[in-house]
């Protein structure tokens, strides 16, 4: 057995060696690594705010860094880690299901990069210059001269429009694979591969009769790629209002810099609001639920090898919930007196709740896939996979209780939001869902390296289960008695809550730990390194059939 030193210089006794990887291989690999390595700026950064919130460190924490690394937490989450680890997998395999090339790695490379420099550069910026209007950027906190130097908003939001670049880069990516012909096949037929990755075949089924014998073979885009497809259309959407929410801020940050301000120049707030919100919350109740349900059918059907139960309404789910995630926005303003009426009770209300139903279907049909499979071994993509499940189950009715006009106004706000809702929808619903991915690609990806060792893989499947969990329910315990977010309290009177609450997020740290020393231990330092060394072979996409056969 080589030592511990070995190991991680030269690979396991499986050694995995990155000479051997096709270009494409070790573009996905590069984009999880990119993605963990801003998980850990999240995670790190994450930890010390919640010691803050415990035992205030004036030396390091003083309000103004306190509130930038609040602003820098999420962002760094959602578009660093989350977006690169999505990105990621989604390009590796939509042209692996659709067995076609992809139409373009230069461009899945632009992707990558581009997202790496500019979280890194929003990042950066509040570090150094304490820039922090927050992630909400309400109109007129982002351009408000009197707290943010003008410099330091329009680094911030440079580094913002480049993350928007590169999505906007993985949105074309995406849609030129489904639709181009690749050089020497017969003609593609664009128009119907394009409608049916849309949903307009399903939704043509359903009101013509035919739903009741439609077959997935009759489709030409797999559930998962369908899944995929409709995703995007959020990402687009949601990178367009993004993008031209920035270009306002920093035409006002530039106008500032030379000498022309445009502070008397009027911004509807409320319309901004509700812009900003339509368009982020393409992020949460579109992208995210669209993306997550694609990848539990699809981790389902390779870890049972059957086909997803009830595919056709799969698909109908689908489209349905792409069109709810466009109209369900108004939640985030229910407690804004201005808002109007109609739109609290129609989107905020009524539309939102619909999303039980929606995603509680995905929910159901994965789990009836697996159930139906029985006998499973219980592998780590499992394992991860039913964690994913849970967290969903447990953040979507915490997001449906905050929908209802009546309680927004005890929970608005406070620490009940960002916990048992986002926290545990981010940390346990997606992040065990990717984990779940990752542990079900790496063999793809390494051509067969041997995971390092199991007894870790454990300790980070309970370490992160527990800890993100146990840190929603403490974190919505101390808002349910009043603890707002975005707020330092120094008093003390939450203490006992968030002293649990980052007990739970130092076991989250331990997951994190336990899974990074796996993955370097798995490929090494070396084969880590060679990841970034320019291949000696041709950009050759992977062709279809690499994918292993799923072992029920």
């Amino acid at each position: 057995m080589s030592t511990f030193t070995d190991t991680l210089v030269n690979g396991n006794e499986r050694a995995f060696k990155a000479e051997t990887l096709t270009p494409m291989q070790k573009l996905t690999l590069k984009y999880v690594v990119f993605g963990l390595i801003y998980y850990g700026f999240a995670a790190i950064e994450g930890m010390l705010l919640r010691i803050n919130q415990v035992e205030q460190i004036e030396s390091i924490f003083f309000p103004k860094r306190y509130f930038a690394m609040l602003t820098a937490h999420p962002l760094v989450g959602i578009f660093g880690s989350s977006y690169l680890l999505v990105f990621g997998a989604f390009t590796f395999l939509v042209p692996f299901l659709l067995k076609k090339p992809l139409w373009s790695f230069k461009v899945a490379n632009w992707t990558l990069w581009l997202i790496v420099v500019g979280v890194f550069t929003f990042w950066f910026d509040g570090f150094l210059t304490h820039y922090a209007p927050l992630y909400t950027l309400y109109w007129p906190l982002p351009a408000d001269f009197s707290q943010f130097e003008p410099v330091a908003g329009a680094i911030f939001i440079t580094g913002i429009a480049l993350v928007m670049v590169g999505t906007l880069l993985f949105v074309l990516n995406i849609f030129k694979t489904l639709t181009y012909t690749p050089a020497g096949w017969g003609k593609q037929p664009t128009g119907r591969i394009l409608g049916d990755a849309l949903g307009l075949t399903t939704l043509r089924n359903f009101f013509t009769g035919r739903m009741r014998h439609s077959r997935e073979t009759d489709h030409l885009v797999p559930l998962p790629v369908a899944a995929i497809a409709r995703g995007t259309v959020d990402v687009a959407l949601n990178a367009l209002i993004i993008t031209f929410t920035g270009v306002l801020i920093l035409v006002y940050m530039i106008g500032e810099l030379s000498g022309n301000s445009l502070k008397s120049t009027a911004v509807d707030a409320l319309l901004y609001k509700n812009w900003y919100w339509w368009g982020l919350d393409l992020v949460a109740d579109g992208l995210v639920l669209v993306f997550v349900a694609g990848s539990w059918y699809l981790l389902a059907s390779l870890i049972t090898g059957r086909e997803v139960f009830m595919a056709k309404w799969a698909r109908f789910a689908l489209g349905l919930e792409l069109v709810v995630s466009w109209t369900v926005w108004s939640h985030h303003l229910l407690s804004d007196q201005a808002q109007p009426a109609m739109l609290k009770v129609g989107s905020g209300e009524m539309v939102t709740a619909f999303e039980l139903i929606t995603q509680g279907l995905a929910l159901f049909i994965t789990v009836v896939t697996l159930w139906k499979a029985r006998p499973l071994t219980m592998t780590n993509e499992l394992k991860f996979l039913l964690g994913g499940l849970l967290g969903f189950g447990l953040a979507v009715p915490a997001g449906i209780m905050q929908a209802d006009a009546g309680l927004n106004r005890i929970l608005h706000n406070t620490q009940w939001i960002i916990g048992p809702h986002v926290h545990v929808a981010v940390l346990v619903g997606l992040t065990m869902t990717l984990y779940s991915a990752v542990y079900v690609l790496l063999p793809i990806l390494t051509n067969g390296a041997k995971l390092y060792s199991q007894r870790l893989a454990n300790i980070h499947f309970w370490c992160h289960l527990i800890g993100g969990v146990g840190m929603g329910a403490f974190m919505g315990m101390a808002g349910l008695q009043g603890m707002l977010r975005r707020t330092i309290y120094s008093d003390g009177e939450y203490r006992p809550y968030m002293i649990l609450a980052a007990i739970c997020g130092a076991l989250l740290l331990i997951a994190f730990a336990c899974f990074l020393i796996n993955i370097v231990m798995t490929l090494g330092l070396k084969g880590a390194a060679g990841l970034f060394k320019k291949s000696p072979k041709p950009v050759e996409e992977l062709v279809p059939g690499s994918i292993p056969e799923p072992v029920a």
